[in-house]
């Protein structure tokens, strides 16, 4: 059967996203993980595609959706946020074809830097990230705790927190801390965080300085959460739990990089346990992960 490649459209943006599940619940099944994704709205693809349509392409074999791809860009930073194919359209070339296509996003804009987060048991795709100048770099931990139970066990020092708003000066000063600790600024995305009505974002306080901010899901979702200073990442988590509890959702979660001492021990000390274990890659090192929680392999 052919395989037919082209840009992604708006109105399929669902059925990739049910592919995209299909296939990662399909991967973690065959690893012992069970069954970890599910459907959820393609906001964020959606946002990305009206950003920029380049990054955005699918795989279509028998009138279906066999591949689906989708990459962004912030400033010259290129992030790979979803590469998956059908488990039946397995082994017929179409991951790497889409890579290459989402990849010329990055050669257009002169990227200085790609990467994605990836499972760490995706041995194949890694073998297909490396043959592409796409090394592993540090694992990334998916720590998950019962709300009961983080709430009996919370402890320690926690920050002054006020709401994020879409002004041109808090704008400004996330732009500054995500410059600090990932090496660019993402402007539009914290303009799509803060437009989710699901979302909350607070800057945190130590004395009279911001040494932070963080977003919680209603859902018990914590991420992007970012510090100025290391020093400050266990109060700085500990207060992003605090609200996340309050918000009520039974699950809480957040994505925690190995190197991340402060919020790892913050994560065991409230009683949450590591689910599934992924690893960045990139092209060459960036970032200061020591004071950066990712929002999701996605986002980042």
């Amino acid at each position: 059967m052919q395989i037919a490649y082209r840009p992604a459209r708006a109105d399929e943006l669902p059925a990739a996203q049910e592919l995209v599940v299909h296939s990662i619940n399909d991967l973690t099944l065959r690893h012992g993980f069970g069954q970890m994704a599910s459907v959820r709205p393609a906001d964020f693809q959606l946002f990305s595609l009206k950003d920029d349509p380049n990054g955005l392409w699918v795989a279509e074999a028998g009138g279906e959706i066999a591949g689906f791809a989708f990459s962004w860009m912030c400033d010259s930073f290129w992030f790979l946020a979803e590469l998956f194919v059908s488990p039946k359209h397995q082994g017929r070339g179409i991951g790497d074809a889409l890579l290459q296509r989402t990849l010329a996003q990055a050669k257009r804009a002169s990227a200085d830097n790609r990467a994605l987060i990836t499972f760490t048991f995706n041995t194949v795709s890694q073998g297909l990230y490396i043959r592409n100048g796409l090394y592993p770099r540090l694992p990334i931990y998916f720590f998950r705790g019962k709300r009961d139970a983080i709430l009996d066990h919370r402890r320690g020092e926690v920050l002054r927190h006020t709401g994020i708003e879409a002004t041109d000066a808090d704008l400004a000063q996330l732009a500054q801390l995500d410059a600090a600790t990932l090496g660019f600024a993402r402007e539009k995305h914290h303009r799509f965080l803060i437009g989710d009505a699901r979302m909350r974002g607070v800057f945190l306080h130590a004395g009279g300085d911001r040494v932070g901010y963080a977003y919680i899901h209603s859902g018990g979702h914590i991420g992007p959460l970012a510090t100025t200073r290391p020093e400050v990442m266990s109060a700085a988590f500990a207060t992003a739990l605090k609200l996340a509890a309050e918000a009520g959702a039974a699950d809480i979660s957040a994505f925690v990089p190995g190197v991340c001492a402060a919020a790892l021990d913050v994560a065991v000390r409230h009683a949450m346990r590591i689910t599934v274990p992924m690893v960045l890659v990139s092209a060459r090192e960036f970032g200061d992960f020591g004071r950066y929680l990712p929002r999701n392999p996605g986002f980042m």
